[in-house]
């Protein structure tokens, strides 16, 4: 069954729009693995390791000001490694993630390896969001959770985003379409499709 997105952003196709000098970014953390983890490509779709790793690129290389949370390192650092114990587990199905993370020390070496490869690779392309997570922006991302249909890292990296005044997000992820007052820069072909019927397809 196709997501029935409820488009309240505006929507940039990126395998169409050209970054500008004076964008700024931020990159979501599906993007960053995508970009920077070695396996990645096990587990994505080829459009996905085609058009947002070119289009990041291509904003760095125009001068866009290009941001991630230390919230999609946390992230990050979570999809690396369930991605590792799923390659160990499809040849030792009895696995858990507890025993893979205390029990196997060379696993958890080649885990840490690959994880400080990709967050050193995020930190020197990026600028990071500033982002003092207290009970009123704890308030604040929960009371999202009604009306804007994200997932918990999401509530904060949006928040974020509005403390920093940061408005447009390279994503894949067709939740943050939900979210009004953003611009969501995105090859997800439902998202695209969705943006065009709704009138949100956005071309710059």
């Amino acid at each position: 069954m196709a997501v029935a997105y409820n488009i309240q952003a505006d929507i940039v196709d990126i395998t169409t729009d050209t970054p500008r000098k004076e964008d700024s970014f931020v990159v979501d953390t599906n993007v960053w693995y995508w970009m920077t983890y070695s396996k990645a490509s096990m587990g994505a779709q080829p459009y996905q390791i085609k058009h947002y790793p070119v289009y990041t690129s291509d904003a760095l290389g125009v001068g866009s000001t290009i941001y991630q949370s230390g919230l999609s390192l946390a992230e990050l650092t979570h999809l690396i490694e369930k991605a590792e114990r799923d390659i160990y587990a499809a040849k030792n199905p009895k696995i858990t993630t507890k025993t893979y993370r205390h029990n196997l020390p060379a696993e958890r070496s080649r885990v840490c390896l690959e994880v400080q490869a990709a967050c050193s690779q995020v930190l020197s392309l990026s600028s990071s969001l500033n982002l003092n997570i207290d009970a009123a922006l704890s308030t604040s991302a929960i009371n999202r959770f009604s009306n804007e249909k994200v997932d918990g890292y999401d509530l904060f990296i949006l928040e974020s985003m509005a403390a920093n005044g940061v408005i447009q997000i390279v994503t894949d992820d067709g939740d943050f379409t939900t979210v009004p007052g953003i611009r969501v820069f995105t090859a997800n072909k439902n998202v695209l499709a969705a943006a065009k019927a709704q009138g949100r397809l956005v071309v710059r």
